[in-house]
């Protein structure tokens, strides 16, 4: 007999290595879901071993949406994301599929969440500029300037974060009125309003700091052997993939770039493997101030407890998404 799933998008959000991605397989492999990827850096062709990405024959498996849709030279803004987003969400409830978001990228699920103010689009002869200037004279430059003509967006922005600091500054010069100003002025659509839906949230916080700093590093020295900084000396000699573009500026890329900039045959050392495992604690921590800040009634669920799946399993449940043996 044929259920009719309620008309609900789910979230599964959590830091790095904290074993979304799995828990996430492991539901499709029950309900009748589509996977969904809330993750910047998977949305790059040839950036795969260095995001984690599931392998070919995995992906054949468990189709997620939004992986390996775009060139590394390629910006991933998050009025795109949304856009794509909301596309794959619609499709999912035309096949009769409830859609489930996976993923760690936290800026995405809250604007996917709440919606983003309509601000102009990208110009590529201002980010060219920009981008030509922070290979001349760094990232800091830029965020210096950012704090002079938009102080309310560098608070909230960090000075390492170059495509925040790059969206900021091209919407200034668009426009001569600070982002943030132009934020605040103009109203979000949220996803219930936009997909008219309802919207679950679930995220991944309970882990010890030991134990995620352990999956970390592992996972690091894994990445290293499967010939992460191979598919790094690829991805650089792309003639027209600027060390400043956004894909390359994902934790791990960002110090193996550093690393071969003068030497692309260099030997990866040992302080550059601290760096990416450093790099990646941070971005987990990151992720982590996120969750535990996130103003919403998300449900937090443990990988350390047995019941984990159960718990999410119930919700779905009860929201009469159909098991995939149900015809």
């Amino acid at each position: 007999m044929n259920r009719q799933p309620s008309r609900t998008v789910f979230a599964l959000m959590g830091p790095t290595a904290s074993g979304k991605s799995e828990l996430g397989m492991r539901l499709a492999d029950e309900f009748n879901i589509a996977l969904i990827s809330v993750d910047s850096a998977m949305a790059y062709r040839g950036m795969d071993i260095g995001t984690a990405k599931p392998d070919a024959a995995t992906l054949q498996k468990y189709p997620h949406a939004l992986v390996d849709i775009l060139d590394p030279e390629d910006d991933y803004s998050v009025g795109e994301f949304i856009g794509r987003a909301d596309q794959a969400v619609n499709d999912a409830f035309k096949s009769g599929k409830s859609p489930l978001l996976v993923g760690g990228s936290m800026l995405y699920f809250k604007r996917f969440r709440d919606g983003v103010a309509k601000l102009p689009g990208r110009n590529s002869e201002i980010r060219a500029q920009l981008r030509h200037r922070a290979d001349e004279g760094g990232v800091e430059e830029l965020f210096r300037e950012l704090q002079q003509v938009d102080p309310s967006s560098a608070r909230r922005i960090h000075p390492n974060n170059y495509s925040r600091i790059e969206r900021a500054l091209e919407v200034y010069q668009q426009t001569g009125k600070p982002m943030s100003q132009l934020v605040e002025k103009h109203a979000s659509t949220s996803v219930v309003d936009r997909l008219q839906c309802d919207y679950r949230e679930f995220s991944l916080l309970n882990l010890t700091r030991a134990i995620l700093h352990d999956r970390i590093e592992k996972r690091v020295h894994s990445m290293l052997d499967l010939g992460f900084a191979d598919e790094v000396r690829t991805l650089m000699q792309r003639p027209n993939l600027s060390l400043q573009a956004m894909s390359m500026r994902a934790v791990g890329y960002r110090q193996l770039c550093q690393r071969l900039a003068c030497d692309i045959e260099a030997s990866i050392d040992s302080i550059t493997i601290n760096a990416i495992v450093a790099g990646t604690r941070q971005l987990a921590r990151r992720q982590l101030t996120w969750l535990r800040n996130w103003k919403t009634d998300v449900q937090h669920v443990s990988l350390q407890s047995a019941d984990a799946y159960d718990c999410i399993k119930n919700v779905l449940q009860s929201c009469s998404v159909p098991r995939t043996n149900e015809e």
